[in-house]
């Protein structure tokens, strides 16, 4: 018989992810047929995966966090393990992926009132497959699990602690304040028969003493009959992020474990519609690399290179760019450069057919003309997982990376040159001098590229690379070990195996 786990929590970005992710190694590492799911989720940071049940399609996407926790159980990845994704446009407004197909576009009013039949069945067809299939299912809530406005419609952790007839572990961050006064609020709020299935409380990102928290949790277990299991300290094992919550205004990653004479600087614009910025999290594991997230009023005189990410708004995110004046940084700026899907989009000459939010026309909409390239959006989106041979592919900042690259892309819009150029990384890819711009996501997991680009920073920068080449540990081991060291997971049932 198939066993669910539901690890919910007290609010949004308390550490669920990272819990979930941590129990399927865990799992997986003991020999436990364990598969994630999620069955709502929202979230620009997708990936493209297997498409599962009867559909015509090969490939579909889910949320970044489900991927990841794929990867953790050591399992292939399909859509059952996020039926449903919105990728929020903004405005109010969520494209709609169901079982990995963009089905259409709502805001929550009429999410709810047109689509909730379809997207319930679908989750729980979904997850009734992985059951079929799997010993131990991981489910990963959304928000809090006690929200009395949303818990009659509440897809990822209500509806699905019962249709999975889930075990229930709350996650509370203890980091933000006011972890105790929320585990007590939620045992309270919460339905009384999803109460009833919590097994316990795990308590995240504490820093100090372990011991000081002792009389608050023991004043807890007394007040709600529910033990809590463990306390993580705040050791952030380097999964992913899911959204951009996790992204301060102006966060810096990596470049810690070097010698600031030996580190380059990699500038991001922080996009106000920023999608798959995990995009960048290889370069960030890199000895040596440092990331920035720069808010579009900051300057780039301080870095090394730049990676324009992914949007879910090209034309909108343009604009904001050049309202903040922060297209003129990116215009002068004479080190490597490298757009990814729209950011690919936004370093060429035109963007056709575009829609304007505000407006009703579609119209032309002038790039930063960093590469001579045109975009024109059409209603078709490709949704695929790709593999090219960028051997010999010449100039620009990803020159040097041979053999096949892989990854997946998730876009609209077809590119192409309206001038002689390289072709870095796929076929609409183009590079001229130190610019260059492809659709591929997940770019940098790729070795040959990831080499590449750092070397081609540091000769920018003429700066010494760092002997040691290899990149930091791989974050899932590191997520098991901290819930294996710190939560008690013999009195989780589907969990403690």
């Amino acid at each position: 018989m198939t066993r669910t786990l539901l690890v919910a929590g007290t609010a949004s970005h308390v550490g669920k992810s990272t819990v979930a992710a941590g129990l399927c190694r865990h799992l997986a590492d003991r020999g436990v047929d364990v598969v994630p799911f999620k069955g709502q989720n929202m979230s620009n940071n997708a990936r493209v995966v297997l498409a599962a049940g009867e559909t015509d399609a090969d490939w579909g996407e889910i949320g970044i966090s489900q991927y990841v926790q794929a990867q953790a159980a050591r399992v292939t990845p399909t859509t059952d393990s996020n039926p449903v994704l919105l990728k929020p446009r903004g405005d109010g407004e969520s494209q709609i992926v169901i079982q990995g197909e963009a089905v259409g576009h709502a805001r929550a009013g009429e999410y709810y009132e047109n689509h909730w039949e379809r997207v319930r069945d679908a989750a729980e067809e979904s997850y009734r497959r992985l059951a079929e299939s799997h010993d131990v299912v991981v489910a990963e809530g959304a928000g809090s699990i006690a929200e009395p406005n949303l818990s009659h419609r509440d897809l990822a952790n209500v509806e699905t602690a019962r249709f999975a007839d889930a075990d229930v572990l709350l996650v509370a961050d203890i980091e933000r304040g006011g972890a105790f006064a929320s585990i007590v609020g939620t045992l309270e709020l919460a339905p009384d028969d999803i109460t009833d299935r919590i097994v316990g409380v795990v308590i995240t990102k504490f820093r100090g003493d372990r011991s000081i928290l002792d009389p608050a949790i023991e004043d807890v277990e007394e007040r709600t009959d529910v033990p809590v299991l463990g306390v993580l300290p705040h050791d952030d094992p380097g999964l992913p992020a899911e959204d951009s919550v996790s992204l301060p205004e102006e966060g810096v990653r990596g470049g810690d474990d070097v010698p600031p004479n030996r580190t380059v600087t990699v500038g991001v614009p922080r996009l106000p519609r920023v999608s798959n910025f995990t995009d960048l999290e290889p370069l960030a594991r890199v000895p040596g690399v440092r990331v920035t997230y720069r808010p579009l009023s900051a300057s780039l005189a301080d870095v090394d290179a730049v990676v324009v990410p992914g949007t879910k708004n090209t034309v909108d995110d343009l604009l904001a760019l050049r309202e903040a004046g922060f297209d003129e940084e990116l215009v002068a700026f004479d080190g490597p450069v490298v757009g990814i899907c729209g950011g690919y989009q936004m370093l060429g000459d035109r963007i056709g057919n575009a829609h304007v939010e505000g407006t009703d026309d579609r119209q032309v909409v002038d790039g930063l003309g960093r590469l001579p390239v045109e975009t024109t959006f059409t209603t078709d989106k490709r949704v695929e997982a790709v593999t090219w041979d960028v051997s010999g592919s010449g100039s620009g900042p990803l020159a040097g990376a041979s053999g096949d690259v892989s990854g997946y892309e998730i876009h609209v819009g077809d590119t192409h040159a309206t001038e002689p150029v390289d072709r870095p990384v796929g076929p609409e890819s183009a590079a001229v001098g130190d610019v260059a711009g492809t659709y591929l996501h997940g770019l940098f997991e790729n070795r040959t590229v990831r080499e590449a680009f750092v070397d081609a920073v540091y000769d920018s920068a003429d700066r010494t690379r760092p002997d040691r080449r290899g990149d930091r540990e791989n974050p899932y081991g590191a997520a098991a070990t901290l819930v294996r060291e710190c939560v008690d997971l013999s009195a989780i049932p589907s969990a403690g195996q």
